[in-house]
């Protein structure tokens, strides 16, 4: 597992702590919990391959799956 930091309002920071608290979890697995939520239910949009004839007729189903992998942000 790896480490990162976030920065949050003090407001969210405080119910997140009230939460934690009521649940008697930490705040990372509540964390981890939202964003687990998050990604199952991000499914990803289908990118513009152009116009054209490719003569190809799953286009549509590979561009959805075929990601190009993101550059760092360094």
């Amino acid at each position: 597992m790896e480490r990162t930091t976030i920065s949050l309002p003090d407001g969210l920071l405080d119910r997140l702590r009230s939460i934690a608290a009521e649940r008697r979890k930490s705040m990372a697995s509540l964390i981890r919990e939202a964003l687990e939520e998050t990604v199952a239910r991000h499914h990803p949009q289908p990118r513009s391959l152009g116009m054209g004839a490719s003569a190809h007729t799953d286009t549509a189903r590979r561009s959805a799956s075929e990601r190009p992998v993101p550059r760092s942000w360094r």
